[in-house]
């Protein structure tokens, strides 16, 4: 962090404050003059930068209007060029004297970089061969009473560009393009899904349980009801509501909210699709993952071959799907589906160097669970479905015929990162409301990311759900993982920061 403060080499203090005085000074000399940039209420621009270098040889000669920020200013006396950035990127604006209105040019030159303004122009090319617009007029549309960034080093403090995302977006031209790249995702998310028959709902983010992870949930007070409430932490238990009264094929993207730690992964408020699928397992979810995925690599980038923290990632279809009890036995040597206790379970895994989280039970599931999240998923680099989770980390997955102390779901793991979470839905009442009172004991020995009891949705299973796959996937992970990102802040626009005292 120091050393990127360094290669900023912002302004000094003084010369900062200077600059904003001026830029005030000028601001009350138009407003004195009934010319305040403020009282300017549209300005009806026709072309973008884009538009004009695109179709350069049809428009030469032609009139445009343009608008967007200053960005630079060069040149001296009766000639200046400057650099108009808008949504597409930027043109240069070739300004004379003797071709504009005199008036009109000399409070041209007065304007700063930052400001916004609308020109009146004409496409041309200069004698360098540089793609232009020859103003005619040019109006302040607004006036920028900050300074922008040191211009040939632009905003690299990371944790500033992240408070001022507006800042980062005006001088980082790059940064925009991660988002881009994000919204083109989440509506191939959506095309995809509805291209199959899908139907997008939406549920309540505010509710009276904690429940469809597990997750310790940010908690509000409705003054209305007088009650305790929780920010979702899930859609999945309305999403399979809606399964039992017959929309055998829904999906919500919406942001999802749980009280945990920031690292690279976590920002405690971020973006999931979640999807559900009546008479479907959760083969038919690890099919339906790796089409949407390696389909939106192909459609947004034109490749399977990406590169993400420093690996390069294939992801040409076909991808390998381990049970973890295999994973575990391939890469730390316990072979689990041979111990048949839970005493044997945690002995092998504390001798591997395996530590049990506060609140966690040493059973045979937990010893498995913990020895796949502590010794192999860092090893996992290509897109590997993991199959096969415990009953004891997976209390809403139906358990697996052959071994009772399995469930029928999966991950998806790509670069060492969970991308996506998956089930054959539980859908035996008797038992899901087993396994929620588990959750509950956990919760009472002090397990804060433990479910709670929910009582109507076991109501809603008593009135049948039929046979389900579910599939959670990680809207920012995915986004990471095509943009080429190192944490996630690089693909929320406005990711949460401590504040500043």
């Amino acid at each position: 962090m120091a050393e990127q403060k360094k290669n900023q080499q912002p302004e000094p203090e003084q010369d900062l404050s200077q600059q904003t005085k001026v830029r005030r000074e000028k601001l009350a000399a138009l407003q004195a003059a009934g010319e305040d940039p403020f009282q300017q209420t549209r300005f009806p621009w026709d072309h973008t930068s884009g538009q004009i270098k695109e179709h350069f040889d049809e428009l030469e000669g032609k009139p445009v209007k343009v608008a967007g920020r200053l960005m630079s200013k060069r040149g001296m006396g009766k000639v200046s060029f400057c650099d108009l950035q808008d949504r597409d990127g930027r043109i240069q604006l070739y300004a004379r004297q003797d071709e504009m209105d005199e008036a009109v040019y000399k409070k041209f030159k007065k304007f700063d970089i930052g400001d916004i303004v609308g020109v009146d122009g004409e496409v041309f090319r200069t004698q360098r061969g540089e793609m232009s617009v020859r103003a005619k007029d040019i109006t302040l549309l607004s006036k920028a009473l900050l300074p922008l960034p040191e211009k040939f080093h632009g905003l690299q403090d990371r944790e500033l560009r992240y408070r001022q995302r507006y800042v980062d977006l005006i001088v980082n031209p790059d940064v925009k393009q991660n988002f881009v790249i994000r919204s083109k995702f989440i509506k191939h998310v959506r095309d995809f899904l509805n291209d199959r028959g899908y139907m997008e709902v939406e549920t309540p983010v505010l509710n009276t349980i904690s429940g469809g992870a597990t997750a310790r949930p940010f908690i509000t007070h409705h003054n209305t009801l007088d009650i305790d409430m929780y920010m979702r932490i899930a859609t999945e238990l309305p999403l399979k509501r809606l399964i039992v009264g017959g929309l055998d094929r829904v999906y919500e993207i919406g942001r999802i909210f749980r009280n945990e730690g920031m690292d690279p992964k976590h920002n405690p408020e971020f973006t999931s699709v979640e999807l559900y699928q009546a008479y479907a397992d959760f083969n038919d979810m690890m099919d339906l993952f790796e089409e949407l995925l390696s389909s939106a690599a192909q459609k947004i980038l034109g490749t399977y071959q990406l590169e993400w923290q420093g690996e390069q990632i294939d992801l040409t279809p076909g991808w390998p799907r381990m049970t973890m009890a295999e994973a575990v036995k391939q890469y730390v040597g316990i072979d689990f589906l041979s111990i048949d206790s839970d005493e044997a379970a945690w002995a092998a895994a504390k001798a591997a160097g395996v530590v049990l989280p506060e609140g966690k039970e040493p059973t045979w599931g937990n010893a498995l669970y913990e020895s796949f999240d502590q010794k192999v998923e860092e090893k996992l680099v290509q897109p590997t479905f993991i199959t096969m989770h415990p009953v004891d980390v997976s209390p809403l997955a139906k358990r697996s015929p052959k071994d009772p102390r399995l469930t029928e779901r999966f991950e998806l793991f790509v670069c060492r990162s969970e991308m996506g979470n998956a089930f054959s839905e539980l859908n035996d009442p008797i038992d899901q409301k087993q396994r929620f009172q588990k959750e509950v004991e956990a919760r009472a020995r002090g397990d804060s990311e433990a479910g709670m009891m929910d009582d109507d949705y076991i109501n809603a299973l008593e009135y049948g759900l039929p046979p389900t796959g579910g599939l959670g996937i990680g809207i920012d992970r995915c986004v990471m993982l095509l943009t080429n990102s190192d944490t996630i802040r690089e693909v929320i626009l406005f990711p949460t920061m401590k504040p500043l005292d």
